[in-house]
């Protein structure tokens, strides 16, 4: 078997959370092992549709594309495939519909699936507001906000897997009666703090903002209105509280659903917990994802990213989004769904997510800063790429096993038939990169040298190896430098880095909210799920720049936005250690 050439860190974070264990907690199993189990459960699938396939082949193919870290699917796939759970899928999205039975069905079928290593997206926008009627018990109506509160300790006290905490999405609209109790609700630290939450807002809503006036709260009950307020002033609320601990953030709900590929089935009002994946209810979708590291090929001399210049191998990108699709279809196949109305919705619409990883170290391989038009127009070249391969293996697979069972197009032997309702989306990749030894999805680099909480109890100090070979490589890396990157390096004020190092090295912190914005828009023009990214700010970032961030999504069509003002909450996920930004 290929050896795979991992990192300290990935190989803490492999054994913690993904090897194989016996009962005593002991690792009996090698990340090669690992890849094996996993490709072989997956390949398996091709026999349900010829009998008489080449499985070995299969098998070996995705072995050697997640064993050289050329792709990885996402980690319930990696944990479960092989072994007894086989829940493969990442992303849910429930129903709550507006009764005590739907509520606390969703909430039975929450533990499920987050005990199976899946994470749960819900939209509370059904549920009467609070103090409303309630018909049955002639009492009131204690609001979205209450049950969310259920959700969250029921989340508490389940273990995803015996590998990871639970994670939801919780999502309102922005015209519900009881959207300022919502937009507020995180400023208490202690609420809510398995969830992640998102208001859903319209265009009308936007549209209002931008004229300055009133819009109408509608009572989801009886649809009838119950008031009005200014919609410049719940716009700015969310700024001011995004602005003050990273949430709500927001979700536009038109846009999701002008991409709604399945709207006879329904509406999409949720997604998944980092926001990169709307679903319909009961729907659930398997995510992978490239690590575009792996995907060049060096022009010079040496085999260095300082010395050679590198080009983008768009002959391997394309054979390995072909292996990656089908890999992903296969999936879909092969996973024991935690409830039968998942199975049912997922095998009708068959979404995949195939996305990419080492976004902001592959610009730095090919010398380009990743604030700059240079870097906008290598990122569409790679996802338009990226697109137009996976419609052509989908295309391929359609004819070989048929459309996707819920499409409003099916039609015998046609060249426009998919396999899949959906096939791009851009997931964050946090857990996935430290095994990659990449940086994180589409984000630019956090610091040169950062410490990440990847795990509930380990801290990870993650120093970015590109910089290390080019500091030994343009012969600047001395002991003061290794100190420096231990301590956290500031890049401003180290002598001796060379300017076009500091500007190729340029960090969140350094990137104008625009720069995030318009980064996440090229992505999200062909991806048919949505685009995970976070625009991180340092601790003295205004408010104003948390709203030109919102504006400025809306306005290039992206389906949402989260930012995160860094110092702003207790236990921060990546924790920068250059003073001169904590």
């Amino acid at each position: 078997m290929k050896k795979t050439e991992l990192t300290n860190n990935a190989l803490i974070v492999l054994n913690r959370r993904y090897l194989k264990k016996d009962k005593k907690g002991n690792v009996i199993e090698t990340p090669e092992e690992m890849f094996r189990r996993v490709a072989e459960n997956i390949a398996s699938a091709d026999r349900l549709y010829a009998p008489s396939s080449n499985i070995k082949k299969t098998t070996d193919d995705f072995y050697e594309m997640m064993a050289s870290l050329v792709f990885l699917p996402n980690s319930p796939a990696l944990m479960n495939a092989g072994r007894e759970l086989q829940q493969l899928a990442a992303c849910f999205v429930l129903p709550v519909e507006d009764s005590l039975k739907s509520i606390f069905e969703a909430v039975k079928n929450t533990a499920i699936i987050h005990q199976t290593g899946g994470g749960t997206g819900f939209s509370f926008s059904h549920l009467r507001p609070k103090n409303d009627i309630v018909s049955t018990t002639s009492g009131i109506a204690s609001g979205p906000l209450s049950f969310m509160r259920v959700f969250n300790m029921a989340t508490e006290v389940i273990k995803q897997g015996g590998a990871r905490r639970g994670a939801n999405m919780g999502v309102l609209r922005v015209d519900h009666p009881d959207i300022i109790e919502f937009i507020d609700a995180k400023t208490i630290s202690h609420e809510l703090t398995n969830f992640n939450l998102s208001v859903g807002i319209t265009d009308d809503f936007m549209n209002c903002v931008e004229i300055d006036s009133e819009y109408d709260l509608i009572n989801p009950r009886n649809g009838e209105k119950t008031g009005k307020l200014k919609a410049k002033d719940v716009f700015e609320r969310i700024v001011q509280s995004a602005w003050k601990n990273g949430e709500p953030g927001v979700l536009f709900l038109d846009c999701i659903n002008r991409d709604n590929p399945t709207p006879h089935l329904g509406e999409m009002e949720s997604t998944n917990p980092c926001g990169e994946q709307p679903l319909l209810p009961y729907e659930a979708c398997n995510l992978g994802s490239i690590n575009l590291i792996k995907m060049v090929k060096s022009v010079g001399s040496r085999q260095s990213a300082a010395s050679s210049q590198y080009e983008i191998d768009w002959n391997k990108l394309k054979n390995t989004v072909y292996k990656a699709v089908h890999f992903l279809d296969n999936v879909i196949d092969v996973t024991a769904y935690p409830l039968p109305q998942i199975e049912k919705m997922s095998k009708g619409n068959r979404k995949i997510g195939l996305g990419v990883m080492g976004f902001a170290d592959l610009l730095i391989m090919l010398s380009i800063s990743y604030n700059s038009e240079e870097a906008l127009k290598i990122a569409e070249e790679i996802i338009k790429f990226i697109r137009e391969r996976a419609e052509e293996k989908s295309n391929e697979l359609a004819k070989e096993r048929g459309a996707y069972p819920n499409s409003e197009f099916q039609i015998p032997n046609s060249e426009f038939q998919r396999r899949n309702a959906t096939l791009i989306t851009i997931a964050p990749t946090g857990t996935l990169s430290i095994i990659a030894g990449c940086s994180s999805g589409i984000e630019p680099l956090y610091a040169i040298s950062y410490i990440r909480r990847a795990l509930e109890d380990v801290k990870l100090l993650q120093i970015n190896p590109l910089f290390i070979e080019i500091a030994k490589t343009r012969g600047f890396y001395n002991k003061e430098l290794i100190k420096e990157l231990q301590n956290g390096l500031n890049l401003t004020s180290t002598k001796g880095i060379p300017d076009d190092v500091r500007r190729l090295f340029v960090t969140s912190f350094d990137i104008s909210p625009e720069w995030h914005v318009k980064m996440q828009a090229v992505f999200q023009k062909y991806a048919d799920n949505a685009v995970s990214k976070t625009i991180n700010f340092p601790p003295d970032a205004e408010i104003s720049d948390v709203r030109n961030a919102f504006l400025l999504a809306h306005k290039l069509g992206c389906k949402g936005l989260t930012i995160y003002r860094s110092g702003t909450r207790e236990n921060q996920v990546l924790i920068c250690r250059d003073i001169h930004y904590c």
